[in-house]
């Protein structure tokens, strides 16, 4: 899979695929990762890719021309996906990366100064994406965490692929603590079920503990699962329990 960063500030990524996940993925050659100048793509001597917007106003705004130039030379299949990085997209999620996965080749516009042409959202574009309700400085660091979230779904990328299937999110719930040596520290124990052995025991505390995790912390959450019979007699459980806590 490739993907192809267009950026005002490439420099951005100079050491940041260089380690980790990502820095395996492009050794194995699964992943590609491409940046590019979008001033290498700008129309004038001076490689403006800004302009004032018409009407006025503050800022300035990418022009059209660049953008359009950089990704009709970097688009190598039909169904690339096109994205703009902009606090006006749909919420970038876990199965939205999933999704993404499908696809050869993912170009991500780096948004920057006060947005972009509008002209570019109309005509060029195929999905308008934000991590979350929050500004940034560019849209660089967006789509670091993009390239991130999907790479992890190509097949070789992480080395345990069954870990990608039980990350927070893929069951639509939050994840269960997890514990390690030393059994005790500064007077905080391990949960005894978790050195019992018992395995269904221990699958059944782990269940719980994610959806009372989920319960305090993420409610909106549950009202999109479809809850087993198991999970909500879990539940309710867990609701009675709280309910005496208080």
């Amino acid at each position: 899979m490739r993907f192809d960063i267009i950026t005002v500030l490439p420099e951005i990524f100079k050491s940041v695929f260089n380690a980790g996940v990502l820095k395996k993925g492009i050794e194995k050659g699964l992943i590609e990762i491409r940046v590019h100048n979008l001033r290498d793509y700008a129309i004038d001597k001076h490689r403006q890719v800004d302009d004032r917007p018409f009407g006025g106003g503050e800022g300035m705004v990418l022009k059209p021309e660049p953008l359009f130039r950089a990704v009709e030379k970097i688009k190598e299949k039909e169904n690339s996906r096109i994205i703009l990085l902009s606090p006006q997209g749909r919420k970038f999620d876990y199965k939205l990366a999933e999704e993404f996965s499908n696809f050869p080749q993912i170009i991500l516009i780096c948004g920057r100064y006060e947005g972009v042409d509008e002209r570019v959202r109309e005509h060029l574009i195929t999905d308008e994406i934000s991590i979350g309700d929050y500004v940034l400085s560019g849209g660089e660091y967006a789509a670091l965490v993009i390239i991130d979230a999907v790479a992890r779904f190509i097949p070789g990328v992480v080395g345990k692929e069954e870990s990608v299937k039980k990350d927070s999110f893929s069951l639509g719930l939050l994840d269960y603590p997890q514990y390690t040596r030393p059994r005790e520290f500064r007077g905080w124990k391990v949960p005894d079920v978790l050195l019992t052995g018992d395995h269904k025991k221990i699958e059944i505390w782990r269940k719980k503990k994610s959806l009372e995790i989920t319960l305090r912390k993420r409610p909106d959450l549950l009202e999109q699962k479809e809850l087993n019979e198991e999970e909500k007699k879990l539940l309710d459980e867990i609701k009675k329990e709280i309910s005496s806590e208080e």
